[in-house]
């Protein structure tokens, strides 16, 4: 709509030259869709508003930086969000900052020490995280109004913050009540060089000198991971994927190789609910480039699926939007095992499409899936495929619950309402500078006078 001054800059890893262009020319290079594209699933007031609070934005320079350009939830987001941002009419960046793989295996202990798992962080590795950092800190030079640090990797840039006037933002996109101190006390004093942090859930707050607020992720329901799909495509998908679009129901789990999602656990859960009826699983992972230890896991997982053909193990590539989006169609039940979870994404995904889900009440998981509303929850293998076989057995129960998963998902977690959220913290950000540069010059006047 602001066609005279929105913009979108992507660079970074794989975009060595920026990109620049404004407004509807942005969306149509970056992202397919535009505003009005939602107005059927939101309605014309939430627009409406975000355009308004874009009216207040014209402009302002917002530079996002991650650690990959695709592959995992932050770069899933960013892929939808830095765009619509140009379209409400600010100036919005995306910047990937580039490592190498001593650098990602720290920041995936990071990772796993946030989230409270022992780890081993060595000197030696601190160092090398900050080195990084110092090779990266071009990424920050400029006079962006707002610097957006996505999660710990990019953290270390903080270190460079005098080298503009921007103010600096750090998304948590991980449950940090349990982090395990050695690694909170090396990433806690970056965070509180930043002007605010900003965590998914109030539950999550921490002892910080920092403005917090708190702002749940979203799916885009637009997106190939989330639109509808055609009967066509859906067969041809599942035939090259080598998956019976008949047969048994599917029990599925989708998300990264990775311990915290227990899919071994998941294995386990099918193995009972077979027992009792004839079923098959899905177990549907992609991979990517900042987190290591992937590979690893899926080794690990194909070792305890061999042998059994009712067990498919699927690796995918981090850009197989589509293949998740018709996997989640298939299921006939949804699982999300986490151990720890910072939202959990893949539960929204499969709520979207009104599937009945099992899943545990790790962290954003709890906000989703509510047990008995929008579907239902458990804690241990046993009572996971209790749940997963009381939903076989009651289709009418799963249909229900996944109706209410979709209107709740709707109400809450998709990208237009995260858009909207988004434009009001930034306002607040906005008004909170504009009050402190009116009260320098009064201060600055009053002195001048006396």
């Amino acid at each position: 709509m602001y066609t005279s001054t929105s913009r979108v800059q992507v660079t970074g890893a794989g975009y060595p030259h920026p990109h620049l262009c404004k407004g509807k020319e942005a969306a149509s290079m970056v992202h397919q869709v535009s505003l009005k594209d939602y107005e059927d699933l939101v309605g014309s007031a939430l627009i409406d508003n975000i355009n308004s609070l874009g009216e207040n934005l014209q402009g302002y320079k917002i530079l996002h930086i991650n650690s990959t350009r695709s592959g995992g939830g932050v770069a899933e987001i960013l892929k939808s969000l830095v765009p619509l941002m140009a379209e409400a009419g600010l100036v919005a960046g995306w910047q990937v900052l580039t490592g190498n793989p001593e650098f990602f295996h720290t920041t995936k202990q990071f990772h796993n020490g946030i989230h409270g798992q022992p780890v081993h962080v060595s000197g030696e590795m601190l160092e090398s995280y900050l080195a990084i950092a110092h090779q990266n800190q071009h990424l920050v030079t400029g006079d962006n109004d707002l610097v957006v640090i996505h999660d710990q990797q990019p953290l270390g840039l903080t270190a460079f913050r005098s080298k503009s006037n921007s103010r600096w933002l750090w998304y948590c996109h991980v449950d940090p009540r349990y982090a395990a101190p050695a690694v909170w006390y090396f990433l806690a004093p970056m965070v509180a060089v930043c002007d605010i942090a900003v965590f998914h859930l109030p539950e999550y707050a921490r002892n910080l000198p920092v403005l917090q607020y708190f702002m749940p992720p979203a799916i885009d329901p637009l997106s190939d991971k989330n639109k509808d799909i055609s009967p066509d495509e859906y067969e041809a998908i599942l035939a090259r994927l080598g998956i019976d679009p008949e047969g048994p129901p599917v029990i599925l789990q989708v998300s990264r190789f990775d311990r915290l999602k227990d899919p071994a656990g998941v294995i386990e859960v099918f193995k009972l609910v077979r027992q009792a009826r004839p079923c098959r699983l899905l177990l549907a992972g992609g991979s990517a480039a900042d987190d290591p230890e992937g590979a690893v896991i899926l080794n690990e997982v194909q070792a305890l699926a061999e042998g059994d053909p009712d067990i498919t193990i699927l690796a995918l590539p981090p850009d197989a939007n589509l293949e998740i989006n018709v996997l989640q169609r298939r299921a006939d039940v949804v699982v999300q095992k986490s151990l720890r979870e910072g939202f959990g994404l893949t539960a929204a995904e499969a709520l979207w499409k009104g599937k009945p889900l099992v899943a545990t009440s790790a962290g954003g998981l709890a906000h989703q899936v509510i047990d008995g509303k929008t579907g239902l929850t458990a804690r241990t293998v046993e009572e996971t495929a209790g749940q997963v076989e009381r939903l076989l057995a009651d289709p009418a129960l799963g249909r229900r619950l996944g109706a209410a998963g979709r209107e709740h998902v709707r109400q809450h977690y998709i990208l237009p309402v995260y858009l909207y959220n988004w434009l009001k913290m930034i306002n607040l950000l906005d008004g909170q500078r504009r009050a402190e540069m009116k009260a320098g010059s009064r201060r600055q006047g009053d002195a001048s006078r006396n």
